[in-house]
């Protein structure tokens, strides 16, 4: 497949593309007018709320308060607590939220835990590497293995392959697509040092049966890891709405830690995470220290080193500024403008809904190839994500979305790509199942075509097309 050189470039007929820096500065205003542009123009491609997840608040004014937040601190270094002691408090405040949302409460024995991250890979990092320090030092573990469920996020494929961990994925069921337990319990032995569940995982919304998980590990004296990543900070409050949503957290005894994403559904400014730990001793194995360095006694608390204290107080200042009421009410009209989708979903025979999803819901058809219906709503402006094994595509409902209007231009659009991919079955559909925002219509040979993508993305400076 041939790259379009286009997309690396998106702004050169208005903007100059810079190879060096300028002789001399521009001023302030004339920058400040280009970024406003690309903004306002940027910002179209959610505002209608036709876009799946990526913008979880989508309110504008909320982004005011937080950027005001973010500019009171964000030129400092939480590193330095000497001088910014603040985010002491933003940060433990922040943990002790986020531990009593998931009932952290109900642990008795040990002292739980937390840290603050730079988002959702950032959380599954820290977390595995921990299991995997841990385990060395309490249980004597050279050659650890995890196991997790196929439909976890890449980013736990990602820790396994920077650690030296050993990667054992578990088959879903099909009907489900929640882990095979059955297929845990065989497969965990005395080196697994973690295994994961999802609550829910972003390709289907569904949540593993953690309670069963935690049957295994418990007698087994393994960690338990909980991705709550996406709606970890949404699904308490459905459940607290009366909806079905099994319990996944502390108050499952064998759950050790969890991850839930403050810059998703905790509406925060992106670039934060928690990660919580039912026994703090789990955590403080990732803490890295250098005494004898001749540049000072030298300690971080996770890999990073730097980081800006705006992005910690905006956190802060959404959890306090939101409240329990707030993201009570924000929940409401998520869970039941999903309910209205899945509603309209259902109410096509071709399509059906895969699992039992809750804020976020996954489609498939049996009659047609689903990215017919995918290329057909894009044409109207719609930005799904897609899903493959089978083909599939989700929307995760996020506040955009419960704008009025949005639910009857979803039931009407969808009417007619269903209408459209029947009369195209047999053709070849122009989109595929690619995560954030790479070109479609990629089969799973084309490797080397995404290295290239990603390469060309990062190289954009070597050449500027004519």
């Amino acid at each position: 497949m041939k790259i379009d050189e286009s997309n690396f470039y998106p702004y050169q007929s208005r903007f100059p593309v810079l190879r060096r820096l300028p002789e001399t500065g521009r001023s302030r205003e004339e920058i400040l007018a280009e970024l406003r542009a690309l903004a306002t123009e940027e910002n179209t491609v959610w505002e209608t709320g036709k876009c799946s997840g990526t913008m979880y608040s989508g309110d504008h004014e909320h982004y005011h308060f937080l950027n005001q937040a973010f500019a009171l601190f964000g030129h400092e270094n939480v590193l330095q607590r000497d001088i910014c002691p603040s985010a002491t408090r933003f940060e433990g405040e922040i943990i002790a939220m986020a531990l009593d949302l998931f009932n952290a409460g109900a642990i008795q024995g040990t002292t739980p835990a937390g840290m603050i991250t730079t988002g959702g890979t950032g959380s599954i990092l820290h977390a595995i590497l921990a299991y995997r320090e841990y385990g060395r030092k309490n249980r004597g573990i050279v050659h650890p293995n995890m196991i997790q469920p196929e439909t976890a996020h890449p980013a736990f494929d990602k820790a396994a392959h920077l650690f030296g961990i050993e990667l054992r994925k578990a088959p879903i069921d099909p009907r489900t697509t929640l882990v095979d337990v059955d297929w845990v319990a065989k497969n965990i032995d005395d080196n697994t040092v973690v295994v994961v569940g999802s609550a829910g995982n972003y390709g289907y919304g569904t949540i593993d049966p953690i309670s069963r998980l935690s049957e295994l590990t418990v007698a087994r004296k393994v960690g338990l890891h909980v991705d709550g990543c996406l709606g970890g900070f949404l699904l308490p409050f459905g459940e607290r709405l009366g909806y079905d949503i099994p319990v996944f957290d502390f108050r499952i005894p064998g759950v050790t830690s969890i991850s839930a994403d403050t810059h998703k559904y905790g509406y925060a400014l992106k670039g934060t995470s928690t990660l919580l730990f039912r026994d703090k001793e789990i955590r403080n194995a990732i803490y890295f220290m250098m005494p004898e360095w001749s540049g000072g006694k030298y300690m971080s608390p996770g890999m990073e080193g730097s980081r800006s204290g705006g992005l910690i107080a905006a956190a802060w200042a959404a959890m306090v500024q939101l409240g329990r009421e707030g993201y009570m009410r924000h929940a409401k009209a998520i869970f039941e403008t999903s309910a209205a989708m899945q509603a309209a979903v259902r109410s096509h025979p071709e399509l059906r809904i895969l699992g039992k999803p809750t804020f976020l819901f996954s489609f498939t058809s049996d009659a047609f190839d689903i990215y017919h219906v995918n290329d057909f709503m894009r044409e109207r402006g719609w930005r799904f994500n897609g899903q493959q094994y089978p083909n599939a595509i989700h929307m995760a409902v996020t506040r955009p979305q419960t704008q009025p209007g949005v639910v009857e231009n979803f039931t009407k659009d969808l009417a007619e790509a269903v209408a459209y991919a029947k009369q195209h079955v047999g053709d070849a559909p122009r989109s595929g199942a690619i995560y954030g925002g790479i070109p479609g219509g990629m089969t799973p040979e084309a490797g080397e075509f995404i290295r290239a993508f990603m390469a060309q993305m990062l190289d954009s400076h070597q050449a500027v097309p004519e």
